[in-house]
């Protein structure tokens, strides 16, 4: 008998019937309702492409174009490090985490206070992801208050590469901010085309609700399709504020402004990369504040990234986050049901690690906690293995003549193929507990996360892509006040 291959577990929230009638709505919100597009050139090329004037500067997208441009979105898109000797596949039911991006503030684990993130910060955050390897991707996770903030955005991309090797999550501030970007990213790879080909990045483009394309955002989506660069929508409908207060209403509106950025990158340059995306919220009418850890938060990603799969796209979500202003019980409830319920979706990038206080502020302790969090999940999608084509008998036989569990050779041979041991994670008794001082779980993230920064992460530049990088981003920067130090 041969053995049986296991069975990944998976939640689905929708019934097809009522993807196919969020879908249809979405399209006819888009062909009757329209989107406001502030960029007066992705007007041009949407009205080219077949879109029609709507009221002011709404444009009326109809299914025709939509259906076009979703046939033309690629069903794939393929990472690589910078090394270039690592591929990730993201589509189909993929799952790769990152940490959340351009978070302000920084979480002080001494003090338990949260400060505005600077430059040494970002090198430390950068350096803690290289070594954490549940997190597949980096983000560009922190904004710099020590840099003019005209060069935020590209300032966040020359520190992660100095430190971090992986493929990155980021994102423009400014129009402009794109071209130093790509300079950048470009000089990594070896060239544009080499770019286009084994691309290292994902660009974030948050259209803003309801159905509303600013210039910034705009740009964006147009830079990446050009440059073939993956652009990751990230809707953020907020239920009864931004957005309808029903899930299915959010929902709607959520698709509908997938859909319209999908159809200016496709109508810019078909077969650009795109991703479905974003980071919506079932809006606090009690505090006024957008809760990523509310479960109907998490049902709304859920249900989008389930559409978006019924028509072969790539998706992104905001999940494994807590709103907690501290690394405490909150958090890690609100970050691990997040985290299982994004990999049971099958959701192709989950965004948020080490994210707290509504996507504000980054935890490097709680960054090492979400490691642990998302080994978890992905050990729950490998599913149950059957090990040996007999998978008890025999052992029992040996225990009879007198042999034990701890010692015997299919222990030894199958312990750690099956089970996972978390390092930060309290498994002993409470009499250890106190003799350790009774620390909390972020006190022993704390300590984890000084004895991996101790440890050499062994990637670094060559000195002569260092000095090409420093040159791209003085010759961006200078002109701002931007100076930069000496090497690290």
């Amino acid at each position: 008998m041969a053995l049986l291959p296991p069975v990944r577990p998976q939640t689905r929230l929708l019934s097809p019937s009522l993807v196919s009638r969020i879908i249809d709505e979405a399209m006819e919100v888009l062909a009757t309702v329209g989107v406001l597009i502030e960029h007066p050139e992705a007007k041009g090329i949407l009205l080219g492409g077949g879109a029609a004037e709507g009221h002011g500067e709404r444009v009326l997208l109809p299914r025709t174009l939509v259906e076009s441009s979703l046939a033309t979105a690629p069903r794939r898109i393929v990472l690589w490090d910078v090394p270039g000797g690592r591929s990730f596949h993201v589509g189909g039911n993929d799952v790769h985490f990152d940490p959340g991006s351009a978070a302000l503030h920084i979480f002080d684990h001494a003090t338990r206070s949260q400060r505005e993130a600077v430059t040494e910060d970002l090198v430390d955050f950068h350096s803690l992801t290289q070594r954490l390897d549940s997190f597949h991707f980096q983000s560009t996770g922190l904004v710099s208050s020590d840099v003019p903030r005209e060069v935020a955005d590209c300032y966040r991309l020359f520190i992660a590469f100095q430190h971090c090797g992986k493929p990155i999550v980021t994102g423009t501030f400014v129009q402009a901010g794109f071209r130093p970007m790509q300079e950048m990213l470009s000089l990594l790879r070896g060239g544009a085309e080499q770019l286009r080909a084994r691309p290292l990045a994902i660009f974030d483009a948050c259209p803003s609700p309801p159905l509303k394309w600013s210039p910034l955002t705009t740009q964006s989506v147009l830079d990446c399709a050009r440059a073939g660069v993956p652009s990751e929508f990230v809707a953020m409908p907020l239920t009864g504020a931004t957005a309808p207060v029903t899930i299915t209403g959010a929902l709607v509106q959520h698709v509908a402004e997938n859909f319209s950025g999908i159809a200016i990158a496709q109508c810019c340059s078909p077969g650009a990369p795109v991703i479905f995306g974003g980071s919506p919220a079932s809006f606090d009418h009690r505090k006024g504040t957008p809760p990523m850890g509310a479960m109907e938060t998490m049902m709304i990603d859920m249900a989008y990234s389930q559409i978006a799969k019924s028509v072969g796209l790539p998706t992104h979500a905001y999940m494994g986050l807590s709103d907690s202003n501290c690394v405490d019980a909150q958090a890690g409830l609100e970050s691990g049901m997040g985290a299982v319920l994004a990999a049971l979706g099958g959701i192709n990038v989950v965004s948020g690690g080490g994210m707290l206080a509504y996507e504000n502020c980054i935890s490097l302790e709680k960054l090492v906690i979400d490691h642990q969090i998302v080994r978890m999940a992905y050990r729950l999608i490998e599913g149950i293995t059957q090990r040996d084509e007999v998978m008890a008998l025999d052992v029992f036989r040996d225990i009879l003549r007198g042999e034990d569990f701890m010692g015997h050779p299919h222990t030894v041979k199958w312990l750690r193929e099956d089970h996972w041991y978390p390092r930060v994670i309290d498994r002993g008794g409470p009499e250890e507990w106190v003799a350790e001082g009774k620390p909390t779980l972020a006190d022993r993230a704390a300590v984890e996360r000084s004895r991996l920064s101790a440890g050499d992460t062994g990637y670094r530049l060559e000195p002569p892509v260092l000095t090409e990088l420093q040159r791209i981003m003085l010759a961006y920067g200078k002109p701002y006040g931007l100076t930069l130090p000496g090497p690290r």
